[in-house]
């Protein structure tokens, strides 16, 4: 749409290396949380927020009965609060036992491709097209897109094809995804997996938050088709991936609370009302300082408009990753 330049050959030219100087002084250190995240005292033990699904990216146009992910002022205090809890519960650990923060993070990747049939039609898209998403997912976090470097890349363990109608179309909150996702999950807190299918309710993609506990309906859903090279138009250069994977990995969406509140919690994205959708070049719908962040991977813009995170996000992710995913 413009916004982007040579995008699709810079991709093709490979990762950018990260610049640790810049993840040290971003990241390392962290973000603050939301000023609700400290209401309960210093050591004080929280319960786990309800487990709820991080995002279901939604296409122009979509009649999605409900976004899964778009959370509530309480859903977003309770994580908030929880991530606080998580960080001192680490910060103990780490005097007791000697645990490393990481500053550098390469996330495994386990991919399940569910399919109908063994035809691309239904379901059984190539290998190839699970690769490229790889790539994307390695140049869009290392900053090569033209974001801020984050801590964090990708390396593919294996790609599981999955041929059970039962569980095709992938249907969000069903038992047919339980039943999935406790079926064929792999890995601990640290393993990316990621299902590939196609999706109920016009969703691109739906992804779970971290929690202290690891469960099997950890991960992110994506539709296959909207991986690099795949057919759903607009949205196919493989940046549902990138955003399920930034809520993965912690972020909320750019539009999370509206003009008011602490919004996304991370200060250096300006406030945005609602989703953005297409290409919306100088839009600004609040009040505050700063167009809207059309371009940031954590909103419902075209694959073609988003390319970048913020150092502010890079710090959320990396600061989650050390709360909850690290050995």
């Amino acid at each position: 749409m413009g916004l982007r330049p040579n995008l699709l050959a810079r991709r093709a030219a490979g990762v950018a290396s990260t610049t640790l100087a810049l993840l040290l002084s971003t990241a390392a250190v962290g973000v603050v949380p939301a000023a609700s995240a400290f209401s309960a005292a210093p050591g004080a033990s929280c319960a786990e927020p309800t487990d709820v699904h991080s995002d279901a990216r939604v296409k122009k146009g979509g009649t999605a009965k409900h976004d899964p992910n778009e959370l509530t002022v309480k859903q977003v205090r309770d994580r908030e609060a929880d991530l606080a809890a998580a960080l001192r519960e680490r910060a103990n650990f780490r005097a007791g036992a000697g645990a490393t923060t990481l500053a550098t993070v390469t996330i495994p990747v386990v991919v399940h491709v569910i399919q109908r049939d063994t035809t691309r039609a239904g379901g059984n898209i190539p290998d190839s097209l699970v690769t490229a998403q790889i790539d994307v997912l390695n140049q869009a976090y290392s900053g090569a897109t033209g974001g801020a470097p984050t801590a964090f890349g990708f390396q593919l363990q294996k790609v599981h094809h999955v041929t059970n109608a039962a569980w095709y179309p992938i249907v969000q909150g069903s038992s047919a995804e339980r039943q999935m996702k406790t079926s064929l999950r792999e890995g601990g807190k640290n393993t990316l997996n990621l299902y590939l299918g196609e999706l109920s309710d016009d969703l691109l993609g739906w992804a779970t938050f971290p929690k202290r506990k690891l469960d099997s309906m950890d991960g992110v859903v994506a539709l296959s088709e909207s991986l690099p090279g795949g057919t759903a138009t607009n949205y196919n250069q493989g940046d549902t991936g990138t955003h399920e994977v930034g809520h993965w990995l912690n972020l909320y969406h750019t539009f999370q609370g509206g003009c008011s509140g602490s919004g996304d919690s991370v200060s250096d994205t300006p406030a945005e009302s609602s989703p953005a959708f297409q290409c919306p070049t100088g839009r600004d719908t609040c009040a505050t300082a700063g167009l809207d962040p059309i371009t940031n991977f954590m909103d419902y813009t075209y694959d073609s408009c988003m390319y970048q995170f913020t150092p502010g996000q890079a710090s959320r992710m990396l600061t989650a990753w050390n709360a909850y995913r690290a050995a």
